[in-house]
């Protein structure tokens, strides 16, 4: 069972929300990004990401998303994000393999976090995000 295994600290490992604006009709478009800053790689990825209200009432499909490999030093472009959502958490649980280890992270990013003060370049991206590590 999962309470059973020892799972190691994750390092390196973010995701982001970015945006860039559409040239065609001059607004944002969302995509949810991982960022692996490790100088390894990381196996057999699988990003599971669901969106609810806190008190349950409204969620999202679950979707789940997965890598075999994520290179030292990249990115990857996991889906994009409705900004309608925005107002749910939106979570995104993060497993992968470093050798024979398994990395585990949830990544949560509450209701009204993507917000205009919360956005910052984000380098590896060459794009603005909100970035959560």
């Amino acid at each position: 069972m999962k309470k059973d295994i020892d799972f190691p600290k994750v390092e390196g490992v973010q995701m982001v929300i970015g945006r860039r604006k559409n040239e065609d009709s001059g607004d944002y478009e969302f995509h949810v990004y991982l960022i692996n800053d490790n100088d390894f790689s990381l196996e057999n990825v699988l990003v599971n990401s669901s969106g609810y209200s806190k008190k349950k009432e409204q969620k999202t499909s679950v979707l789940r998303h997965y890598l075999e490999t994520m290179e030292p030093k990249s990115t990857a472009k996991i889906e994009l994000i409705n900004p309608d959502l925005f107002s749910l958490v939106n979570q995104f649980w993060v497993s992968y393999y470093r050798g024979k280890e398994v990395y585990d992270k949830k990544f949560v990013f509450m209701p009204e976090s993507i917000t205009e003060e919360n956005f910052q370049y984000i380098d590896s991206l060459e794009m603005e995000g909100v970035l959560h590590a």
